[in-house]
């Protein structure tokens, strides 16, 4: 493997920040901004439409409240309950009944492939019937190792390969348009993915010209700065298509192996990160974030910037004015995972080109966060910070949990699915309104 260079991007960074400036104010109603202090959320306070910003300015000194173990223990889904949404659209249940469904990606033909992680298999799932359920269901791939990550190659509608992100390999099966079953057995690209312990999901992305591959390889451990074993983690790589590595594209990211994109539009490398725990209820926060190529984003020595963690006082100073500042700051211990840019015509006019993104929820939070999937909108590809509470209600009132969004797609016909391994689900969200 490559040595990880760290690049300062001065230049980009107040680019970026002209065009943040430029975003879309049209698409956030003042009166629902929370902003601040106020930002901040449980599974209380969480509702459709709200929207929330946190900036660098708003976070909490380390351990100003205790570090919690607070895990949720799931329930099944109670009957009068029902994932919430704005007014206007509604939420159908596609399918129930999966194993741990993870990641959830459209075939260009409109067919949906679907991750069952714990078994090691995908499925595919086939249009909509009259009663709103696939009409075909079949297992495309199986005997894989805890997969996640999955796209088609080449770009276009006529892919001829589905890559699959296993927890220590990259592998590809022979696909023509159409196949529900995989053609043939996995071919294998990347042998040895950086694996073993800790965050174990790598998703992966091909560049809009089909000449990149990334993959992200999340971290082993919360916070250790040991090589030995961090070695070429917390970092998103970049491939050729045929496997040959090329360098690490990115790197102090503590695991953005849930959430890979590219903006459809302008090309970026988009990422959802998990940040560290231990630090209280409101650090670390997780992000959504374009990625910058050679950037670094701070993990273990800082976050959110020049802000060092305590765990790792005095170390790197060398490195603090070099730490990328995210595009959007989540709450911390959200668990942010997979995400999709709105490309659908379905929803009002508004939501094009937004990201919707699955919130899998905390475990380090004494009042729970997360459980829920956010709509961060957009403007000429770029995000102003803020973000909405969109699909909620996978939190009874005592604060029991009985589903977790993973990922999210958009459909052909603009609705979006929502995989919920929680509840074992598929998720529909469609627009009823004018």
């Amino acid at each position: 493997m490559k040595k990880i260079y760290l690049i300062t991007a001065v230049g980009l960074l107040a680019l970026a920040a002209t065009w943040v400036l430029q975003a879309a104010p049209d698409k956030i109603d003042p009166g629902k901004l929370l902003v601040g202090q106020a930002a901040f959320a449980s599974y209380q306070t969480v509702k459709p439409g709200v929207f929330r910003k946190i900036t660098a300015a708003d976070l909490p000194a380390p351990l100003a409240t205790p570090s919690a173990t607070n895990r949720a223990q799931l329930i099944p889904r109670p009957a009068d309950a029902w994932p919430q949404a704005p007014p206007n659209f509604k939420v159908d249940l596609y399918t129930t009944g999966l194993d741990q469904p993870r990641k959830i990606l459209m075939a260009p033909n409109g067919d949906f492939f679907v991750v069952e992680s714990n078994l090691g298999q995908i499925k595919a799932f086939r249009g909509l019937n009259r009663e709103g359920k696939p009409e075909q269901v079949s297992v495309f791939a199986e005997g894989l190792q805890r997969p996640y990550g999955i796209a088609f190659y080449p770009p276009g509608p006529n892919p001829e390969w589905v890559y699959v992100g296993n927890t220590n390999s990259v592998v590809r099966f022979s696909y023509k348009t159409g196949d529900l079953k995989a053609g043939g057995t996995a071919q294998v690209l990347v042998s040895e993915l950086p694996s073993g312990r800790g965050h174990w999901t790598r998703d992966l992305v091909f560049s809009l010209d089909g000449k990149r591959l990334f993959v992200a390889v999340g971290s082993a451990t919360n916070v250790d700065d040991d090589p030995a074993v961090e070695l070429n983690r917390a970092t998103i790589h970049e491939y050729a298509p045929d496997g040959k590595f090329v360098r690490v594209y990115a790197s102090g990211i503590r695991n953005a192996g849930g959430g890979l994109n590219v903006h459809p539009q302008t090309g970026e490398l988009w990422c959802s990160v998990n940040e560290r725990d231990a630090l209280g209820d409101n650090l670390v926060p997780d992000y959504i974030t374009h990625v910058q190529e050679g950037g670094f984003y701070g993990w273990p020595w800082y976050y959110i910037g020049g802000n060092q963690d305590p765990r790792h006082a005095g170390k790197r100073p060398e490195l603090k004015s070099k730490v990328l500042v995210p595009d959007v700051l989540l709450q911390p211990h959200n668990a942010s995972l997979g995400f999709s840019f709105y490309a659908g015509s379905q929803f009002p006019a508004e939501y094009r080109g937004d990201i919707f993104a699955a919130q899998h929820g905390s475990w380090n939070k004494s009042m729970r966060t997360g459980y829920e999937v956010i709509r961060v909108p957009l403007r000429n590809g770029r995000a102003t910070g803020e973000y909405e509470d969109f699909l909620t209600g996978f939190v009874t009132a005592d604060g029991q949990v009985w589903g977790r969004p993973v990922s999210v797609a958009v459909a052909k016909d603009g609705s979006l699915f929502v995989t919920d391994d929680g509840s074992k689900s598929i998720w529909r969200v469609s627009y009823t309104g004018k």
